[in-house]
């Protein structure tokens, strides 16, 4: 017995207002989903008030002494990824320097220079987003201060000059320490801090090197050595 157009206009109605109505469900958890609630809201508000804090302090003569302990761990993590990307690419580690101007050398011998020479400013980029990424949550930010904790540690184990050992020594010391604040605020806003300062930092150092070309020998101008093009392009 075939259905009749009755049974199947019913059914045809009955499908399509289920199926309207599963759309306006998955559209309101979709908005719900992308509306931050009230703790992201300060996370954000944060993130606005460190950026404007560090662009203000950056450019002050003698107030921006402040911010060069933050710089100079910028700094030695830029050099780690630099290691780091030589280590995967069978290159053998002799030596991290910071120094007090904020430039940074790592002497390697071997490794796969494509790889390398990019990796301080591709990986000091990453690891500033993953910390502000970090940032919203207090187990996320533990566990991405460990991973930095970690980049630290093995930057000191290749330090040659004190200015690495001291300020790799006393990042460590501080994250540990702010593991026993209450809740873990204390260490959610620091990795939070050091992401944005990581992220701008990587950002201005791009744009000194390739665009103002502020200094001869970076690793923007050593790439476009390599590959025979502008450093503005590579």
């Amino acid at each position: 017995m075939s259905p009749t157009p009755s049974l199947v206009g019913r059914f045809v109605v009955e499908h399509a207002a289920l199926a309207l109505t599963t759309r306006q469900v998955s559209r309101e958890q979709v908005e719900h989903a992308l509306t931050p609630t009230k703790q992201q809201r300060t996370i954000l508000i944060v993130i606005c008030a460190y950026v404007l804090g560090i662009l203000v302090l950056w450019n002050i003569p003698y107030v921006n002494i402040v911010l060069l302990p933050f710089k100079l761990v910028t700094v030695a993590l830029h050099e780690f990824c630099h290691a780091a990307a030589g280590l995967c690419t069978g290159a053998k580690i002799k030596s991290i320097t910071i120094d007090p101007d904020e430039g940074g050398l790592t002497r390697m011998s071997g490794g796969k220079w494509c790889c390398v020479m990019p990796a301080g400013y591709l990986g000091s980029s990453f690891l500033g987003a993953l910390m502000v990424f970090a940032g919203f949550d207090v187990l996320a930010s533990k566990i991405v201060s460990v991973i930095i904790g970690v980049c630290l540690l093995a930057t000191l184990i290749w330090a040659k000059n004190w200015l690495t050992r001291i300020i790799t020594v006393l990042f460590v010391g501080l994250i540990v320490g702010l593991w026993f604040t209450p809740k873990g605020a204390g260490l959610r806003y620091v990795v939070l801090f050091m992401g944005v300062m990581c992220s701008l930092y990587s950002l201005w150092d791009i744009v000194d090197d390739t665009v103002k070309r502020k200094v001869n020998e970076s690793d923007a101008t050593k790439f476009a050595q390599k590959t025979h093009c502008s450093s503005r392009c590579c």
